[in-house]
């Protein structure tokens, strides 16, 4: 039992972080170590189970893990050619394809360096590993935590629904994208009147970008009514430009109509989870709820949004990188 103890402890301060606060990054960092420490756990116990149990606890913390790289490295692959097929060929829409790329491509290294037999080599292509795992490491905590937090249901009334603008379709016209998120907003607002609740505002959020013809916010609306919301249930926020002016000021609008108000916010399901963590910096009182996305985009989007995240605590990720670094390199030079 005591093999489980360090699991249990990271369970525990798991439970206790996401209650404090569901929107934290160190939520997925503590979900990931529950996980690790408890496959940990299960190794030291196999000796100790029956040899079917023992054979599926192997499978599962070793032979998965590696299935699933080069599965996934295939899907990944795979994705991206459907993404240039379907979106062109901009750097965001090549980020699954150079992932898939990248996983085979350090399979091939780590098999070259067992070849070549030279120590400083090694030692090099051993740190670049290390570091990778910790990268990957992150996105998994990532990946798996924004499938919990997805998973979250609006409970009771809330008093505002906030819709993050996105790009427009030539200038005035709301694209797939941004009408999920506005359907989605919608479905609450029609949800808590079927309810007998007091309509929640809908405040579509997004200002007026240089190719556009009209602010983001003005289109959202238009669409809202021409859907049968009702205008007088409409409010504007039309000066942000990016998702933290989104939160702040859409903040500013919902604490001056109530101190005490309570809101979701509604963006795409990649989104929602970095979203999340931007309305507890801006001080916004509400979950962030997601709205589907075409299954081909979810994964460059996905990236996209972990770089985002990982580049935003630059400073523990790249003092830590650094730190491998530093450390790979003392070992190799005194091995």
């Amino acid at each position: 039992m005591v093999a489980f103890a360090l699991a249990a402890v990271f369970l525990l301060a798991f439970g206790l972080s996401a209650r404090q606060d569901r929107r934290r990054f160190r939520n997925a960092v503590l979900f990931g170590l529950t996980f690790i420490s408890l496959s940990f756990a299960l190794l030291l116990q196999v000796d100790r189970l029956p040899d079917w149990l023992a054979y599926l606890v192997v499978m599962t913390v070793f032979a998965v893990p590696v299935l699933g790289t080069l599965a996934l490295g295939v899907f990944l692959i795979g994705n991206g050619v459907t993404m240039v097929r379907k979106e062109g060929r901009r750097p965001a829409n090549l980020l699954s394809m150079l992932a898939g790329l990248g996983i085979f491509g350090m399979i091939a290294l780590l098999l070259f360096v067992r070849m070549a037999g030279s120590r400083v080599l090694d030692g090099i292509v051993a740190t670049l590993a290390v570091i990778v795992a910790y990268v990957s490491f992150l996105f998994l905590c990532f990946l798996g935590y924004a499938f919990l937090y997805g998973r979250i249901k609006v409970r009771g009334d809330v008093d505002h629904v906030v819709m993050l603008g996105s790009g427009l379709i030539g200038g005035d016209r709301v694209p797939p994208l941004l009408a999920s998120r506005l359907r989605k907003g919608q479905d609450i607002y029609e949800a808590q009147l079927a309810r007998g609740g007091r309509p929640p505002v809908l405040l579509p959020s997004g200002g007026k970008g240089s190719d556009e013809k009209v602010a983001e916010a003005r289109a959202m609306a238009d669409w809202l009514i021409a859907q049968g919301v009702p205008a007088e249930h409409i409010t504007l926020e039309d000066r942000s430009t990016t998702t933290e002016e989104n939160m702040r000021f859409s903040q500013a609008i919902m604490a001056a109509d109530d101190p005490h108000y309570r809101c979701v916010v509604v963006t795409n399901n990649f989104h929602a989870f970095r979203a999340a963590m931007m309305a507890r910096k801006a001080g916004v009182n509400g979950q962030v709820l997601g709205s589907p996305t075409a299954k081909y985009y979810w994964p460059s989007a996905t990236i996209r949004e972990f770089v985002a995240v990982f580049w935003e605590h630059k400073a523990v990720n790249l003092g830590i990188c650094g730190l491998l670094i530093a450390l790979g390199t003392a070992a190799t030079l005194t091995g």
